[in-house]
């Protein structure tokens, strides 16, 4: 029988210690569980913020530095953000509605249909699903306002994640420094996990939402010229089916399409049409230009890390999840290669 290895001598050697870390680590994480969500936003503000804070400091002092920074990002980033989010909310409220009334005019599509020679009878197909089409609507909306929480536990968490961004600011190298002092790993190894998240943060916040967003504003801006109703909410549904591979702004401005063409106007249908393959296909200039540095992710990370990180994180999960997932197999990569000797694949 082969012989085990033994435990680290930090283990033998003080398990009290050892104990007594663990249980505050614990304890730690319990008092942080409630506002996760938030302080994980900060950190992501805190990591795309963090290049203007050392420019910053060659002409004032860091902590001037970085109370700037929170009110411009306060300003000009989450005030906006919860506006138009609260617009969508309430434009989705008014869709959900129109279905309900039976106020969408199908049989104009119908009719269209037919005229391509596609015979589908939408009339019925449309009232038979009618509630459940705006049941299904009415939970995103409902889950939407879930992730976001109560109005006092928003205050609440926006206050953390404005005192979380001063404090990385501020003081976010020295906590780095700080962290790779405290873990028990080889500096080498620290380094090349620093590395590789780093690569993970600037691919999921840059390649991925950054791209969603530009392409989302432009779409946005033409449906709007185009005179579409509730614009803010379909802007906002762009931006999230953008951050899906496969699927991108096609599922926005298609539909938008159809209606222009249902209610009479085919010219502003094609418009949107051609407007809206411009703004697909601007994904393979955009993502190359602006991330350049890394292929950090792939499509099953991508799809299950933002699903699954808005169940557990929230809405910051959908760029914080596929970090996590990235990063675990970043670790485990490390971890198989220190235990094998072999190089990962």
């Amino acid at each position: 029988m082969p012989d085990r290895s033994a435990p680290p001598t930090w283990l033998v050697g003080k398990p009290g210690l050892t104990a007594l870390v663990l249980l505050s680590s614990l304890l730690a994480l319990f008092v942080l569980l409630p506002y996760l969500q938030f302080i994980l936003f900060g950190v992501v503000l805190a990591y795309i913020l963090f290049p203007v804070q050392q420019r910053a400091e060659q002409h004032v002092r860091p902590t001037i530095a970085a109370i700037v920074i929170v009110l411009g990002a306060l300003l000009f980033v989450l005030i906006p953000i919860i506006y138009l989010l609260t617009i969508a909310v309430q434009q989705s409220l008014r869709v959900v509605s129109a279905v309900r009334n039976g106020q969408i005019d199908v049989a104009s599509i119908e009719e269209l249909l037919e005229s391509t020679g596609y015979r589908i009878d939408l009339v019925a197909l449309y009232e038979s699903n009618q509630e459940r089409i705006a049941t299904s609507l009415q939970e995103v909306t409902s889950g939407a306002i879930d992730l976001a929480g109560s109005l006092p536990g928003l205050f609440i968490g926006l206050t953390i994640t404005l005192f979380v961004l001063f404090a990385l600011l501020r003081d976010g190298e020295q906590l780095v420094a700080w962290v790779q002092w405290v873990l028990p790993v080889d500096e080498d190894i620290l380094d090349e996990l620093r590395e590789g998240l780093d690569q993970l943060m600037w691919a999921s916040v840059v390649g991925n939402v950054a791209v969603a967003a530009i392409q989302a504003a432009l779409l946005g801006v033409g449906l709007a010229i185009a005179g579409l109703p509730a614009v803010i909410f379909l802007t906002v549904v762009t931006f999230v089916l953008t951050l899906l591979p496969l699927v991108g702004a096609f599922g926005v401005w298609v539909p938008a399409a159809m209606y222009l063409l249902a209610v009479g106007r085919p010219i502003a249908s094609a418009a949107i049409a051609v407007y809206g393959l411009l703004v697909t296909f601007s994904d393979t200039y955009l993502r190359p230009a602006l991330i350049g540095r890394t292929g950090a992710f792939n499509s099953a990370i991508i799809v299950i890390g933002i699903f699954g990180g808005l169940v557990v994180f929230g809405a910051v999960g959908l760029f914080i999840g596929p970090v996590v997932l990235g990063g675990a197999k970043l670790v485990l990569d490390c971890f198989a290669r220190e235990h094998t000797g072999e190089p990962t694949a």
